[in-house]
């Protein structure tokens, strides 16, 4: 594959690298899994928008640059490279709007997509259930129809963002009596709305990453419904595409960790070179990481050209959640039994200072093949529907 820029496109590069020189805060901002780091995050979130960089490849008239997915590549290059905050609405920009922009009503667009890309509305994902995690289809929280509105009852579990954001899209069975796929609803819900419930779940790191939801005749009007009565399932599965596609974890975030990698074994190489499997496992990573950014070139190339992504996505997200793994697990290996320290842990010799920012990231990474549609599902997946392997 080779691959060359246009006069265009690397226009489109300098634009954005001189963009983020000038604005990337230049002191770290506290986790968004704090209330405080949370407020921080909303704000750059605006900052981006106010640059109208905070969804780039959105149309200009709801706050984008219509860029292309070439240039969404480079700009998610340019970001990472800069260490630029992390994106505390990735489930609205990144999952939620392109769902919206393909199945939700032009006044479903104008309400949720502005205050969206401008951090003033900050989405949460509600799918997942005490009895539905990775069998997403035995979702048992109803929707029933009284009115114009929807009386929701159940319980949503594992919700990302959910502990301090502003709104949920979720999945709900709103045909009585209906089974596995069908009779299912995508609906969008303010949480504060009564009938709301919210319990933190601490993350492996101690902070509330995610939160369990319990709603009590909680009534959204009918007119939040994205798509179709009982189109839920179809739509959600449009969503989880871009979630294992494209659009979650773009190759500008594993690039920056290969390259951080290579240095964290460049800094402790007199004390870690002896051993040739932690020589290998950085070189692995880093041709991995570059392996990740060259297959994504070509799907993006292919998508603009017309084709569509499908069962691929699964081979997609396995790749990158073990790539993940393997470049936090081999920094790690550098970093010794030091590394397992607590972040909070004060650093008493110079070898410390490494551990803030790979411990933290590394227990991030363990949750790589789970969230997203476990690893185990995505090889189902790759079996029935890309090999033509009968069912188990």
């Amino acid at each position: 594959m080779k691959l060359e820029y246009t006069d265009k496109q690397n226009a489109f590069r300098a634009e954005i690298r001189g963009w983020l020189d000038a604005n990337v805060p230049k002191e770290p901002l506290k986790s968004f899994d704090t209330e405080e780091g949370f407020e921080q995050h909303r704000q750059w979130e605006k900052t981006l928008f106010e640059g109208r960089w905070s969804a780039v490849t959105w149309p200009q008239a709801l706050g984008g640059r219509g860029a292309d997915l070439i240039e969404w590549l480079i700009f998610e290059e340019e970001y990472w490279r800069a260490g630029a905050p992390l994106r505390v609405n990735q489930n609205g920009v990144f999952l939620l709007a392109p769902t919206l922009m393909e199945y939700g009503t032009e006044e479903q667009k104008k309400k949720f997509l502005p205050r969206m890309a401008s951090g003033e509305d900050i989405w949460a994902q509600g799918w997942s259930e005490p009895g539905a995690g990775s069998d997403m289809a035995a979702i048992r929280s109803t929707a029933k129809v009284d009115g114009d509105e929807y009386v929701i009852n159940g319980q949503k579990t594992w919700s990302t963002r959910a502990v301090y954001a502003d709104w949920l899209f979720g999945l709900f069975r709103c045909e009585a009596g209906s089974q596995r796929h069908k009779g299912l609803c995508f609906i969008l819900l303010p949480l504060d709305t009564p009938g709301i419930t919210i319990r933190p779940i601490q993350q492996l790191n101690g902070l509330p990453g995610f939160a369990e939801i319990f709603f009590d005749d909680v009534r959204v009007p009918i007119a939040n419904r994205i798509g179709g009565d009982g189109d839920g399932w179809s739509i959600a599965m449009a969503t989880a595409g871009f979630e294992r596609g494209l659009m979650l974890r773009s190759p500008g975030r594993f690039q920056r960790t290969a390259a951080d990698l290579v240095k964290l074994y460049k800094k402790h190489e007199d004390r870690v070179a002896a051993d040739p499997a932690i020589r290998d496992a950085v070189m692995r990573s880093w041709m991995d990481a570059e392996a990740y950014t060259l297959a994504t070139y070509k799907t993006a190339s292919s998508l603009m050209k017309g084709g569509k992504i499908g069962a691929e996505a699964s081979t997609n997200k396995i790749f990158w959640s073990e790539l993940d793994l393997l470049m936090h697990e081999t920094a790690m290996s550098i970093l010794g039994a030091r590394a397992e320290l607590l972040p909070h842990v004060p650093a008493t010799s110079p070898l410390d200072q490494d551990l803030d920012q790979w411990l933290d990231a590394f227990l991030f990474a363990q949750a790589g093949p789970i969230y997203a549609g476990t690893n185990e599902i995505q090889r189902n997946i790759i079996a029935e529907r890309m090999l033509g392997l009968p069912r188990a």
